[in-house]
């Protein structure tokens, strides 16, 4: 399942490139790079961000800077926003019938917008369990599993977290997970 498979050819190929950094102007990628060297000084550096992302509201870059933006100055809330409109691009862009069935392995492992799918999804059902929202996070790790059940993205160590805490138990963590997999079927 590639872009040219699934007939959203432009949109989804755009999309995956500029999943791994392809398609972006010089004039956003300076923004982004001038906010990284202003990481120091926050104030200054979100506005640049923010540019960014008004100028390509649709690539995945200034959402990834935005993102790690909030995401270390440890402002969750916000960063749980971007990864939200992130998800609903990459929904977007990889087309209506994405998700009726999981994509295969191949597809999983070496598709940038389909991993940039997945990626988000692990990391929202994360940022959800650190805000308190076991719900969402639940329903994000069991979406994660259906499509991704060869656990490629390494969703399962969240669902494995995210089950002890809710069954309250405790134990030492080197031997609380397995190295990778979804193990059992959980409810």
């Amino acid at each position: 399942m590639n872009a040219s498979s699934l007939h959203f050819d432009d949109e989804l190929a755009a999309f995956a490139d500029g999943a791994i950094g392809g398609g972006l102007s010089p004039q956003v990628n300076a923004l982004i790079s001038r906010a990284g060297q202003l990481r120091h000084a926050p104030q200054q550096a979100l506005p640049l961000l923010e540019q960014a992302r008004a100028a390509a509201p649709r690539h995945p870059a200034p959402l990834i800077a935005l993102y790690r933006f909030y995401f270390y100055g440890h402002q969750l809330a916000q960063a749980r926003a971007v990864g939200e409109d992130a998800l609903a691009i990459a929904r977007t862009a990889l087309g209506p019938d994405f998700g009726d069935t999981p994509p295969d392995d191949e597809t999983t492992r070496g598709d940038a917008a389909v991993r940039f799918y997945l990626f988000t999804l692990k990391g929202l059902a994360y940022l959800n369990m650190r805000l308190g929202d076991m719900a969402e996070a639940h329903w994000m790790l069991g979406e994660l599993r259906r499509l991704d059940p060869q656990d490629h993205v390494g969703g399962a160590l969240l669902f494995h977290v995210l089950s002890r805490h809710e069954k309250g138990e405790t134990a030492d963590l080197a031997a609380a997970y397995p190295v990778r997999g979804w193990g059992a079927a959980r409810s």
